[in-house]
């Protein structure tokens, strides 16, 4: 069956990179591991994915919700950052794991001035002392 054959194509990928994060585009054995996955995720969306189809994945390390894992994975960042250096002023070009956490900031910050950043984000990011007009802030600091 083709889902027993892409499962075990995933199994195979897993096991390769230590994680279930197939990039959209990947193909292995010409199947769209990625898109596949994505298929999935809009099943499981919907409740039509079979439960047992479920479960496996999940043991698997499947992430439902990327973009939320993607923030999360990112928030850690910022918390990593904040505690190895006192404050939250992520500059601009600062990249760890991979993240350019000043641009992810900024990117929030123009959300939140959209009225479009998630309330719980938003919330959490203050707690971490994030400022979300910086130019006001340099500007009381220094006067």
């Amino acid at each position: 069956e083709q889902w027993e054959k892409n499962y075990r194509i995933l199994v195979k990928f897993q096991q390769k990179e230590g994680h279930s994060m197939v990039p959209r585009g990947y193909i292995e054995d010409g199947i769209n591991l990625g898109r596949w996955l994505n298929a999935l995720r809009k099943q499981k969306k919907k409740g039509k994915l079979e439960q047992g189809y479920e479960k496996r994945l999940e043991d698997m390390g499947v992430v439902w919700d990327v973009l939320s894992e993607q923030w999360e994975k990112n928030y850690r960042i910022l918390v990593k950052f904040q505690q190895k250096e006192g404050h939250s002023m992520v500059p601009r070009g600062y990249i760890e794991d991979g993240i350019n956490l000043g641009r992810w900031l900024n990117a929030l910050r123009k959300q939140k001035k959209k009225g479009k950043l998630e309330q719980g984000y938003e919330k959490r990011l203050e707690d971490m002392g994030v400022v979300w007009d910086v130019l006001s802030e340099q500007w009381e600091k220094n006067y």
